[in-house]
Parts: C-alpha cells; structure tokens; sequence
C-alpha cells in the first residue's frame, strides 16, 4: 500500500523556512535531534529525504525502509512541516530556491561543503548526535547477527 506524503497544514506559511537533507533510515534518536534543533531555527521544517536510487549511489546499498515508509516516519514528526523526495545531489540550489529555503541545515560531518550555497540561504551546520547513526545501528546488527 503506497504512503501518501503529507501535506503542508499551512498553504503558503510564512516566517523563516528552514530545509534539511537526508536518509532519514532505521529512525533513532540522533534523526530527533536534528530535526528538533532544525526547526528551532525557524518557523516551518522542511526535509528532503533522499530516494531509495539517490541513496543506494551515495552509500552503495538500498536503505531498510522504503521512500514511502520514511516520508511517513519523518512526515509525522511534530518537528516537521513539509516533506519531499530528493532525487539528486546536484539539484540541491533547485530544491532550496523551490521550497523558498532561508537556512539550510546540515549535520556537522558536512562542514564547508554546503557553504557555496551561501548565495541562495543562510547554511548551518549543527553538531551529530554522538555514537549514533543508522550505518553503525546496520553494522551492529550485522556482526551480531554474524556471531550468533
């Protein structure tokens, strides 16, 4: 059964709009931190998530759960407002100029490599919360898995 991706509660909100990127996959803690620091900038949270094509070219593998699955777990999510798929890397400027992004918001692992999108919005890069990640969750199970 396909997930239909929210919708906006607000038709044109207005204030400071914050966009954020990511895989968003196996959700945990670390996703509710970004997300609730993200849109504590702001008035309205916008997440790109990556599709599950975008995903499996920048980490070699398919994530867990599925684009529908994890527009559903991020969508509805209090901290969010809008959600959409990214596609691509390189149509980043796009997606910030169409969804009318004031700050873009990146995990610090990507420090200065967003900063070139500086012309278009403000780019701010917030601290990952430590010793969690959906890659280490994935490598845990598996050697678990692997041992028993």
């Amino acid at each position: 059964m396909p997930v239909v991706q929210p919708t906006p509660s607000v038709p044109n909100p207005e204030g400071r709009r914050i966009i954020t990127f990511g895989t968003f996959d196996l959700f945990h803690v670390g996703h509710v931190n970004v997300l609730r620091r993200a849109r504590a900038l702001g008035d309205w949270l916008i997440v790109g998530i990556s599709s599950d094509e975008l995903n499996a070219r920048k980490k070699g593998r398919q994530p867990y759960f599925s684009i529908d699955e994890r527009l559903a777990i991020v969508g509805d999510n209090r901290f969010v407002d809008e959600v959409f798929v990214e596609e691509s890397l390189e149509q980043k400027a796009d997606y910030l100029r169409d969804y009318r992004a004031d700050v873009l918001v990146m995990g610090d692992d990507w420090q200065g490599r967003f900063d070139h999108y500086g012309s278009i919005c403000e780019v701010v890069y917030l601290p990952r919360t430590p010793e969690i990640s959906s890659t280490q969750i994935i490598t845990i199970v598996r050697a678990d898995i692997n041992a028993a």
